[in-house]
């Protein structure tokens, strides 16, 4: 290259490095961040931030002094924690299970409703405004009916987690699989594809993101809907156990309960989200800037 040439190439790569530097920031501060967020996991951070919440708490407590009835410190919540090991052993597995169980049940029935709109455009049309209903209703109004119907046992619980949990997963799946990108159905017709090709090869890997965006909420809401039916009629379960610790103004105790709850939530939602990174690999999420 000649030297004239290789003095205005020289200029050219400067003059993009200073606009991208405008633009996005210094690309070495960039990559320093990067390499912070890759160095610090994502478990350590939320370590970070329990931490944070918790000295935020016991300032709370220092500064205002509340009777422990109404917000207990920390050290008692621990203590609690501590000294009644059923919470733990008996109550925490029992929520986690209805959880879970509720989690499964209530995504393989949002994924056929679904389909099953896509597949009934009329009947998804009179399906739609009937579930939007019955999510408005107090959950706490169907409750004691799913415990007359299903017993004090797990079923009631299982049945309320998944009523909580298939709505979302319903809804995101369907909006995804309505919103396939047209051309790719063009393509489809083109080649003659049959219905059936048509969503196993178009519209279902499109909708797979929203699918996974779906099942990441309803994981969130599984635990609360176990929680809630605890709350009607159980004799075992954290919301079984926080109802017995109101009755005694055994604040410590319910504060207990609700970090279990806490943490089995986040639990969830960490195994989701590492799940449905693999439903669709070619969707991956982007890096949001750090400006």
């Amino acid at each position: 290259m000649p030297a004239k040439g290789r003095e205005g190439f020289s200029q050219s790569v400067r003059s993009h490095s200073r606009m991208v530097r405008s633009l996005f920031g210094d690309p070495a501060a960039l990559a320093l961040a990067r390499s912070f967020n890759s160095v610090l996991p994502p478990l350590l951070r939320g370590l970070a931030i329990a931490a944070a919440l918790v000295a935020l708490w016991q300032a709370v407590v220092m500064i205002f002094a509340p009777p422990p009835f109404m917000l207990p410190p920390p050290l008692r919540v621990w203590q609690a924690l501590v000294n009644r090991p059923e919470l733990w052993l008996r109550d925490a597995p029992t929520t986690l299970a209805e959880s879970v169980i509720g989690l499964v049940a209530g995504a393989v029935t949002g994924v056929l409703l679904a389909l099953l709109m896509l597949r009934l455009p009329l009947l998804g049309r009179v399906l739609m405004p009937v579930l939007v209903v019955t999510q408005a209703f107090p959950v706490f109004a169907i409750a004691p009916l799913l415990v007359l119907w299903f017993g004090f046992g797990i079923g009631s619980k299982i049945v309320m987690a998944t009523i909580a949990i298939f709505f979302p997963v319903a809804s995101a799946f369907h909006d995804g699989l309505t919103r396939t990108d047209e051309s790719l159905l063009d393509l489809g017709r083109l080649y003659r594809a049959r219905r059936g090709q048509e969503l196993m090869l178009l519209r279902l890997p499109s909708a797979l993101p929203a699918l996974a965006s779906g099942l990441r909420v309803a994981a969130v809401y599984a635990p609360v809907g176990a929680l809630i039916g605890e709350w009607v009629g159980a004799s075992a379960g954290l919301g079984y156990a926080m109802l017995m610790a109101n009755g005694r103004a055994q604040t410590d105790v319910v504060f207990a309960a609700l970090a279990l709850l806490a943490a089995m939530a986040l639990l969830l939602r960490a195994a989701v989200v590492s799940l449905t990174r693999h439903i669709a690999p070619w969707a991956p999420e982007t890096q949001v800037s750090l400006r």
